[in-house]
């Protein structure tokens, strides 16, 4: 690979220190992340590329850029290992990969895990560092109307949970039996209004996005989003 190692961005929030990361390649410091090229290697698919984004709250995330068609964004380090088609899954702390001083390197044997390290950390009998929730929304099949599901807490996040999954949902299924087909929808200047901490007009922010905590996600839910998280927090 060429080209320089770091690429800075000017006031730039710093989550690692300057000697830690200087011969890692890519390395981009965000506002509120830090971007680097990462990779997997599949014996038979040979080298699949991304961008880890790592987060002070122990988040990661890549985008995928496999190929150029590929629109696979938003992957936990463990989706992206089995996207990339690895063998031997399940051991994505070794077999995802950045690059320093021209070599391949496990993020294990990296600083970029800091903060995950953390997180996994404090969650034992510690308060854990998460996300907060913020409203959401699904849409009726039969009215076409969308309705409102506010994330308080872990029973409200798996009652949007399961209705978010249902392609089927409908005004009847609303835990809220007051909400029927027949009911107007939000108005959209309404919609706006989601509940983060910050701002109650945020489209999105670190402060009520929340990309899987224990909360959000069910150990004893099939779906590949949970499967994900809870093979990431046992590894």
């Amino acid at each position: 690979m060429e080209g320089s190692p770091r690429e800075s961005v000017t006031n730039g929030a710093s989550m690692f220190n300057e000697e830690d990361t200087r011969e890692i390649y890519g390395l981009r410091v965000c506002e509120d992340h830090v971007d680097v090229t990462c990779g997997c290697t599949s014996h038979q698919y040979g080298d699949a590329v991304g961008t880890l984004r790592v987060f002070p709250n122990g988040d990661l995330e890549i985008n995928c850029e496999c190929t150029p068609g590929c629109d696979e964004d938003k992957l936990t380090p463990a989706a992206f290992e089995k996207h990339s088609g690895r063998e031997t899954a399940r051991k994505w702390k070794n077999n995802v990969w950045v690059i320093s001083n021209g070599e391949k390197v496990p993020l294990a044997k990296t600083v970029l895990l800091k903060y995950y390290n953390q997180t996994t950390k404090y969650g034992n009998g510690r308060p854990q560092i998460s996300r907060g929730h913020r409203d959401e929304f699904v849409t009726c099949t039969q009215c076409g109307k969308m309705r409102r599901f506010r994330l308080r807490n872990k029973e409200e996040c798996r009652v949007y949970h399961d209705a978010s999954r249902d392609v089927n949902w409908k005004c009847s299924n609303s835990p809220d039996k007051r909400v029927s087909c027949g009911d107007e929808e939000e108005r959209a200047s309404r919609r706006v209004y989601l509940g983060c901490s910050r701002s109650q007009t945020c489209g999105g922010c670190t402060s009520c996005v929340c990309f899987g905590c224990k909360t959000c996600r069910f150990s004893d839910c099939s779906c590949q989003t949970c499967k994900d998280f809870t093979m990431n927090a046992k590894n």
